[in-house]
């Protein structure tokens, strides 16, 4: 049987190379947790530093969103709509404020962890901050997204 952390991770609507999300660790009502590591392999390094490759922001943006703000999103609407919401889940960014304090290097593992600010009328705002395997903050901030399942007409 599948465990809710598979189910939220089948269901997001990204796939390589712009999916940000390896492992689920926590999920709640209240907090999502959640790890990504940054092969030296992945398509932006190529470009982004000649000398030093460094994770871009937007890119870290990205990660903290995935897991602070879909992935939780998801686990909140899994308990108020039909089944397959999953199949047709729309997803936009609507907002986010990120402070950057240390870089991410190719092959490093980060941890996501958000806290829910609130969820109201599909729009999710979170309190997300990303650290490294020292504990030690690299970013840290509030997304807000819109999470909308659309029912299949059939």
């Amino acid at each position: 049987m599948e465990t809710k952390f598979e189910t939220i991770l089948k269901s997001l609507p990204y796939q390589k190379p712009f999916l940000f999300v390896d492992t689920l660790t926590f999920i709640s009502e209240e907090k999502a947790e959640g790890t990504y590591t940054f092969s030296p392999e992945e398509y932006f390094y190529k470009g982004h530093f000649k000398e030093m490759a460094v994770t871009p922001g937007v890119i870290l943006t990205e990660c903290m969103a995935q897991i602070g703000v879909v992935c939780l999103g998801i686990y909140l609407l899994s308990g108020t709509t039909s089944k397959n919401f999953l199949e047709n889940l729309q997803v936009a960014l609507s907002n986010a404020n990120v402070d950057f304090l240390k870089p991410v290097y190719p092959g490093e593992t980060v941890t996501v962890v958000s806290e829910k600010e609130y969820f109201r009328f599909n729009k999710l705002k979170c309190a997300v901050k990303m650290l490294n395997s020292k504990d030690e903050i690299i970013c840290k901030g509030t997304i807000s997204g819109m999470i909308k399942p659309t029912e299949n007409e059939e």
